[in-house]
Order: structure tokens, then sequence, then C-alpha cells
């Protein structure tokens, strides 16, 4: 559980922009954490004191999820895997298609950086509805890992995104609720 101190600093930094991307939508500008070190490692302590001893493997989601994704990796002394858009990554790959709210999108990772066996962490910067994330957690079943955890720096309520993840017995986690 975050301390009240790391709540309250982030609450503080991260810069509420009406109406982007759309008219209605409350969107959370996370860059200001990245123009304070102290803050960034804070995060980072945090999201490793979850996760550790606990997994094999991080997993990060395109692209935000690599902004601590990677540090969590090395923090933790295990691998890091990229999960990314279609086509961004090199042959061969491991694919999974989800729908979006018009049309469907398809998130790939390279085949053979997951091994069988693995406890995994999925991180992302915000749990929303949950469809690229199940996605992820998708593609990490289908290399015979397992998905541990998920791990965000932000989870929405209401959306319904946690719910969809109950599915894969995993503990989840964010510091902070809207």
């Amino acid at each position: 559980m975050p301390s009240q101190e790391l709540i309250k600093r982030l609450e503080e930094t991260i810069e509420n922009i009406p109406d982007f991307p759309i008219p209605g939508i409350q969107f959370k500008d996370i860059s200001p954490i990245f123009l304070d070190p102290k803050l960034y490692e804070d995060v980072i302590a945090d999201l490793v004191k979850f996760s550790k001893g606990k997994v094999d493997a991080v997993c990060g989601i395109e692209s935000r999820g690599y902004l601590f994704g990677i540090a969590i990796a090395v923090a933790l002394e295990v691998p890091f895997v990229l999960i990314r858009k279609s086509g961004k990554l090199p042959p061969p790959v491991i694919s999974e298609k989800y729908d979006l709210e018009y049309g469907s999108a398809v998130i790939e990772t390279r085949e053979g950086q997951i091994k069988p066996g693995q406890r995994v962490l999925i991180h992302d910067d915000l749990l929303a509805t949950g469809g690229t994330t199940e996605a992820a957690a998708k593609l990490v079943e289908k290399q015979g890992a397992t998905v541990a955890q998920f791990s965000f720096l932000i989870g929405l309520k209401g959306l319904n995104g946690e719910e969809k993840l109950k599915k894969f017995n995993a503990e989840v986690y964010h510091i902070l609720e809207y």
C-alpha cells in the first residue's frame, strides 16, 4: 500500500487536463513526475515493493508502460519484455487481437522472450477498461507463463478494468485511484 505522503506528492504533481483528447475526458498528465527525479525514484520503490520476490519478468505495455516498467525490472533484477502494437517488432512474434470501442487492435511480443513457467508482472501507467491489459495477459499465457501481478500508477474506478483482470487470479495494484 502506498504511503499517504507519496499519494499526496503525486496528486500535487499530476496535472488534470480537461477535455483532452476529446470533450468530457479528464486527462491525467503524468509527465511532470519525470521533472522530479526523487518523486520518480519513490514511485519506482513503491512499485518494486509490491513485486519483490514475486515475479521472474516484467512486461511493459507500449508505450507508457515502459516509463516505469523498465526501472521496475532493473530494480528487481529480472528481464523486461516489450509488448508493442502490431508491426513494431521483428519476427517471430506472438500476437493477440482485442476489441476497442470502435474496431479492434493487435499487440505483440517477440517469441521466446517470455519463458514457460515464468511468473510475470504486467505493468502499464493506467488501468481503465482493461482491454489492452487483458490482451497482454493472454500473450503471456500463450507462451506458457503465468501472470502473477498487474501494476499501474493509476487505476480508474467505474470502468471495470480490474473486474476484467480477475480471471487471471493475479494481484492488482495501483498507487492512485480516480
